[in-house]
C-alpha cells in the first residue's frame, strides 16, 4: 500500500484519489448468460420499475445469471457498494456541469482490478435507472467483459471501427443490472491495436454520446500496450486502478506519465480492507460484509 501512496506523493499536480475495496468475488467464476429463473438479489433498486433507453432504437437483451463479481448489485449495503456510490457522486458532479460524460477505467498493469471495477461502476451509475449507461469493452487483445456477458462471438467495437457495423446495433442491454454494453467483437488476425484510428474513434463515440448519458470504456492496462493512450483522447477522462501493496510505484508513476496527469480524474485503491477496522465493525453488525478503506488524498503534500 506504501507503494501507492509514495507514487502519488511523486506525482504532481490535483490527481484526486478514490480508496475502494477489493471487489469480493473478483476470482469467482464470470457471470453466465442465460435466462434468470430465480428472484434477484435484494437491491437498493427495483430491476425494471424505470427503462432508461437510447434515444433512437431499442436493443436486444442479455440477461445475466451468475453476478458473483458485482457486489454493488448481489451486496448493495456492503462497503464496496458504497466507494461506488461515493465515486458515482463525485462523478455525478462533473457531469451536471457538462463536463464529464465518458470514462476510461484502466490500470498501469494486469490483475489490478480495472474491468471489475468498471462493471460494478457501470452498475452503480445504472442504479436508479434514470440515465443510460453503456459499458464499451474497448480491450480488442483479450476482452474479457466480452466473454463473461456474451454467450457466443458477436459484432462489437472491433467490427464497428472495420466501418462495416453501425454502434447500435451492436449494442446489448445487460439484465437485472439496466445498463448496456458493447462488446470488443471478433478478434481480428491483424493487430487489434491497429483498429484505434483517431478519426475512426472519434467518429464512434460521438455516434454513441448522442445515445447515451454516460459511456464506462474498460481499456487494456496502460503499460504492456499503447491501447489506453490511443483512447484517451476521445474520453472526458480516467481512472485509474491499482492494487494496493501489490502494484510498483514505478509502474504507477510510469502509467500516470503516459497518460497525463491532466487526463486522469483520480486513483482507484483495490486491495485495502484492513485499514478502517471501526468501519469494519460498523457494517459487519449491520448485516453488511467485511468494510475496508477510507477516502485518501495522498497526492497533496501537506
Amino acid at each position: 500500500m506504501s507503494k501507492i501512496f509514495d507514487a502519488l506523493r511523486k506525482a504532481q499536480g490535483e490527481v484526486a484519489s478514490l480508496a475502494l475495496p477489493l471487489i469480493e468475488g473478483a476470482g469467482a467464476a464470470a457471470p453466465g448468460t442465460e435466462q434468470r429463473k430465480s428472484t434477484s438479489p435484494q437491491s437498493l433498486y427495483t430491476p425494471g420499475l424505470l427503462k432508461a433507453e437510447p434515444k433512437q432504437i431499442p436493443v436486444e437483451e442479455i440477461h445475466v445469471e451468475n453476478l458473483a463479481r458485482l457486489i454493488f448489485y448481489t451486496n448493495p449495503t456492503s462497503t464496496a457498494a458504497d466507494k461506488f456510490r461515493l465515486l458515482r457522486m463525485r462523478l455525478d458532479e462533473c457531469w451536471k456541469t457538462g463536463k464529464l460524460k465518458s470514462v476510461l477505467v484502466s490500470s498501469p498493469l494486469p490483475g489490478d482490478g480495472k474491468s471489475t471495477t468498471a462493471l460494478n461502476l457501470a452498475t452503480a451509475l445504472a442504479e436508479k435507472r434514470t440515465r443510460t449507461v453503456l459499458l464499451v469493452d474497448a480491450d480488442l487483445h483479450h476482452g474479457s467483459i466480452t466473454q463473461q456477458l456474451t454467450p457466443a462471438p458477436c459484432a462489437g467495437l472491433a467490427e464497428c471501427l472495420h466501418g462495416r457495423t453501425n454502434p447500435m446495433s451492436a449494442v446489448r442491454r445487460i439484465e437485472p443490472l439496466g445498463w448496456h454494453f458493447l462488446p470488443s467483437g471478433k478478434r481480428d488476425a491483424r493487430s487489434p491495436t491497429e483498429l484505434l484510428q483517431p478519426q475512426a474513434l472519434a467518429t464512434l463515440f460521438q455516434k454513441l454520446s448522442s445515445q447515451f448519458d454516460w459511456i464506462v470504456v474498460d481499456s487494456p492496462p496502460v503499460l504492456p500496450l499503447s491501447d489506453a493512450v490511443a483512447l484517451r483522447q476521445h474520453i472526458d477522462g480516467i481512472l485509474l486502478v491499482a492494487m494496493a501493496g501489490s502494484t510498483p510505484s514505478k509502474a504507477v508513476n510510469e502509467a500516470i506519465g503516459l497518460l497525463g496527469r491532466k487526463h486522469i480524474l483520480g486513483l482507484i485503491l483495490n486491495g485495502i480492507e484492513k485499514l478502517n477496522q471501526p468501519y469494519s465493525s460498523y457494517y459487519e453488525h449491520h448485516g453488511g460484509k467485511a468494510a475496508v478503506a477510507d477516502i485518501k488524498r495522498p497526492d497533496i503534500e501537506p
